[in-house]
Protein backbone atom coordinates (compact mmCIF):
# COMPACT_ATOMS: atom_id res chain seq x y z
CA UNK A 1 0.00 0.00 0.00
CA UNK A 2 1.34 3.62 -1.02
CA UNK A 3 1.66 6.07 1.48
CA UNK A 4 2.03 9.90 0.80
CA UNK A 5 4.35 10.22 3.69
CA UNK A 6 6.89 7.97 4.34
CA UNK A 7 10.33 7.31 6.90
CA UNK A 8 12.73 9.90 6.19
CA UNK A 9 11.09 12.39 4.29
CA UNK A 10 11.69 15.93 5.37
CA UNK A 11 8.36 17.83 6.72
CA UNK A 12 6.86 20.95 7.66
CA UNK A 13 4.68 21.83 10.36
CA UNK A 14 1.51 23.72 8.79
CA UNK A 15 -0.41 24.45 12.35
CA UNK A 16 0.00 24.44 15.76
CA UNK A 17 2.96 26.36 17.84
CA UNK A 18 5.90 24.99 16.28
CA UNK A 19 4.00 26.15 12.73
CA UNK A 20 7.14 26.29 10.58
CA UNK A 21 8.88 23.72 11.13
CA UNK A 22 10.69 20.85 9.71
CA UNK A 23 11.92 17.45 10.61
CA UNK A 24 12.65 14.56 9.44
CA UNK A 25 9.85 11.46 10.01
CA UNK A 26 11.21 8.83 12.42
CA UNK A 27 8.05 6.85 12.04
CA UNK A 28 4.62 6.32 10.40
CA UNK A 29 1.84 5.40 12.60
CA UNK A 30 -0.90 4.15 10.10
CA UNK A 31 -3.36 3.09 12.43
CA UNK A 32 -3.28 6.23 14.16
CA UNK A 33 -2.87 8.55 11.11
CA UNK A 34 0.33 10.57 12.59
CA UNK A 35 4.00 10.34 11.94
CA UNK A 36 7.31 10.79 14.64
CA UNK A 37 8.83 13.41 13.79
CA UNK A 38 12.58 13.78 14.77
CA UNK A 39 12.94 16.98 17.06
CA UNK A 40 9.34 17.80 17.16
CA UNK A 41 6.44 16.06 19.91
CA UNK A 42 9.35 15.47 22.66
CA UNK A 43 7.36 15.40 25.89
CA UNK A 44 9.09 14.22 29.36
CA UNK A 45 7.17 11.37 31.20
CA UNK A 46 7.72 10.50 34.76
CA UNK A 47 8.42 7.28 35.42
CA UNK A 48 7.54 5.33 39.23
CA UNK A 49 10.45 3.76 41.25
CA UNK A 50 11.28 0.14 40.19
CA UNK A 51 13.74 -2.48 41.10
CA UNK A 52 14.93 -1.09 36.97
CA UNK A 53 15.08 2.29 38.08
CA UNK A 54 15.34 2.56 42.37
CA UNK A 55 14.97 6.21 42.51
CA UNK A 56 12.40 6.26 39.62
CA UNK A 57 13.09 9.65 36.97
CA UNK A 58 11.88 11.18 33.84
CA UNK A 59 11.89 9.83 30.21
CA UNK A 60 11.85 11.46 26.64
CA UNK A 61 9.18 10.32 24.32
CA UNK A 62 7.85 11.23 21.49
CA UNK A 63 3.88 12.08 20.95
CA UNK A 64 2.76 11.13 17.38
CA UNK A 65 1.82 14.25 15.21
CA UNK A 66 -1.48 13.58 12.97
CA UNK A 67 -0.76 13.52 8.81
CA UNK A 68 -3.36 16.62 8.37
CA UNK A 69 -1.03 19.13 10.11
CA UNK A 70 2.30 17.85 8.27
CA UNK A 71 3.04 18.69 4.68
CA UNK A 72 5.96 17.13 2.35
CA UNK A 73 8.99 19.40 1.81
CA UNK A 74 9.62 19.42 -2.10
CA UNK A 75 12.75 21.61 -2.20
CA UNK A 76 14.80 21.84 1.30
CA UNK A 77 16.96 24.68 0.04
CA UNK A 78 13.81 26.93 -0.09
CA UNK A 79 11.00 24.93 2.35
CA UNK A 80 8.73 25.05 0.17
CA UNK A 81 6.19 22.37 0.27
CA UNK A 82 3.83 20.32 -2.20
CA UNK A 83 0.50 17.78 -2.25
CA UNK A 84 1.46 14.14 -3.06
CA UNK A 85 0.21 12.51 -5.85
CA UNK A 86 0.80 9.34 -7.80
CA UNK A 87 1.39 8.07 -11.42
CA UNK A 88 1.62 4.85 -12.64
CA UNK A 89 4.37 4.17 -15.54
CA UNK A 90 4.45 2.42 -18.45
CA UNK A 91 4.94 -0.62 -17.04
CA UNK A 92 2.54 -0.28 -14.40
CA UNK A 93 4.71 0.74 -11.39
CA UNK A 94 3.14 3.19 -9.19
CA UNK A 95 5.44 6.62 -8.13
CA UNK A 96 5.06 9.91 -6.21
CA UNK A 97 4.73 13.15 -7.68
CA UNK A 98 4.76 16.72 -6.19
CA UNK A 99 1.64 18.60 -7.45
CA UNK A 100 3.22 22.05 -6.97
CA UNK A 101 6.53 21.14 -8.61
CA UNK A 102 4.64 20.11 -11.81
CA UNK A 103 4.06 16.22 -10.84
CA UNK A 104 8.24 15.79 -10.17
CA UNK A 105 8.74 12.33 -9.11
CA UNK A 106 9.65 11.92 -5.41
CA UNK A 107 12.51 10.07 -4.74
Amino acid sequence: MARRIVKNDIVKLITGPDKGTTGKVLAVLPKKNAVLIEGLGVKSRKMKPSRLHPTGGNKDMHIPTPLHKVALVVDEKTGTTSRVGYKKSADGAKSRVARQAKNKEIK
